[in-house]
C-alpha cells in the first residue's frame, strides 16, 4: 500500500487508515483533520479513507483520531491497520493496489482475524541494591574497598557498578518474562530497548486468550518486581504484524 508521508498534499489525495474485508461498515467518528471516512471497496477488500488535510502534521488529536477510525474498524473484524500519515494519490490509484494485492491482503486479513495485539514494555527498577550486592562477589569487594578508602572517584566506581549490576539483572528478568509469555503468542515483534527500557514486545494471539494473558503478565511482574516494572498497552490494531508491501522485482 502507499507509504506517501508529505506536508502538502493534492486535491484528490486520500489519506488511508487501514484495509479490512469488504463489508464493513464505515467508521461513524471523524477522522484526521476532522474529515468524514468512507470505504473504497474492490477485489472483495475495503480502504478506509479520508481527505488528506492541505498540512499534514502529526498533532495530538489528528493521532487520537486516526486510532480511533482503527479501534471502530477493529471492533468489526480483521483489520490491516496503517501507521499515521499514509496517503494515496487517489481512489483510482487505491483500487489498483487492491486487486493487485488482493490474494496477500485476504491472506494477511485471514491471519488476523480473531487476533489482538497485546505490547509489553519493562524498565528497571532502580534499588534492591543491598540484595544485588550480597549476591555478587565483585561488587561487594568494591563496596568493602570503598568502605575502607571513601572518596569521590571510589564512590562513582561503586555507583556505575551497580547500575550495570541492576541493568543485568532487569535484562535477565526480561529475558525470564519472554519465555513466560511466548507460549501465549502465535507471534511476537521485538521492539526498541535501551538501558532503561530492557523490554519491548508486541504479542499476536487469539482474542480468547487475552485474559490468560494478562494473568500471566501480573504473574511474572509479581516474580520479578524488584527488577523489572512491567507494562501491558492494548489490544492495539495489529500495527506489528502487518508484512509490508513487497517490492518490483529488480528493486
Amino acid at each position: 500500500m502507499p507509504t506517501t508521508t508529505a506536508a502538502t498534499t493534492a486535491e484528490d489525495t486520500l489519506y488511508v487508515y487501514g484495509i479490512a474485508p469488504a463489508g464493513v461498515r464505515a467508521p461513524r467518528r471523524p477522522g484526521v483533520d476532522g474529515a468524514p471516512v468512507r470505504l473504497v471497496t474492490g477485489a472483495g477488500l475495503c480502504a478506509a479513507v479520508s481527505a488528506a488535510p492541505a498540512r499534514l502534521r502529526p498533532r495530538r488529536r489528528d493521532l487520537l483520531a486516526h486510532q480511533a477510525v482503527l479501534e471502530e474498524l477493529a471492533a468489526q473484524g480483521p483489520l490491516l491497520p496503517m501507521r499515521f500519515a499514509v496517503l494515496s494519490p487517489g481512489s483510482d490509484t487505491l483500487l489498483g493496489q487492491l486487486r493487485d494485492d488482493a490474494d496477500r491482503l485476504t491472506r494477511q486479513l485471514a491471519e488476523l482475524r480473531g487476533r489482538v495485539e497485546l505490547n509489553v514494555k519493562g524498565t528497571v527498577v532502580p534499588g534492591c541494591f543491598a540484595d544485588l550486592v550480597r549476591r555478587d562477589e565483585s561488587l561487594r569487594d568494591l563496596a568493602r574497598r570503598t568502605r575502607r578508602r571513601p572518596d569521590y572517584e571510589a564512590n562513582v566506581r561503586l555507583g556505575e557498578a551497580i547500575a550495570r549490576g541492576v541493568r543485568r539483572e532487569a535484562r535477565r528478568a526480561a529475558r525470564d518474562v519472554l519465555d513466560r509469555l511466548t507460549p501465549f503468542a502465535e507471534r511476537t515483534v521485538h521492539g526498541t530497548t535501551d538501558d532503561e527500557q530492557v523490554l519491548s514486545t508486541s504479542f499476536l494471539l487469539p482474542a480468547a486468550d487475552e485474559a490468560r494473558f494478562r494473568e500471566a503478565v501480573a504473574e511474572a511482574a509479581r516474580a520479578c518486581g524488584d527488577r523489572l516494572t512491567l507494562h501491558v498497552t492494548g489490544p492495539l490494531p495489529c500495527y506489528s504484524f502487518v508484512e509490508p508491501r513487497p517490492a518490483p522485482d529488480g528493486r
